[in-house]
């Protein structure tokens, strides 16, 4: 099994979400939830994915993390 940074999304109401991505991160997207799907046993769209992808980037940026603490 991969050991991927994105735990497994939890139950969830479906949310619509629209973004534009160039074609090479949209197959590394593609490839991503193929990843995903396979380590979980569950397909997500790659739609799901995106929020709690940049969620995780956020949480894991140290810089911003500070800078967030520092404007409150």
């Amino acid at each position: 099994m991969a050991d991927l940074k994105l735990p497994q999304l939890p139950d969830r109401n479906p949310v619509k979400l629209s973004v534009s991505v160039m074609p090479d991160l949209h197959q590394a997207l593609t490839e991503y939830a193929a990843l995903y799907a396979t380590t979980y046993g569950r397909e997500e769209p790659v739609a799901e994915l995106i929020p709690a992808m940049l969620a995780a980037f956020l949480d894991s940026d140290r810089a911003f993390s500070r800078s967030r603490a520092g404007s409150k």
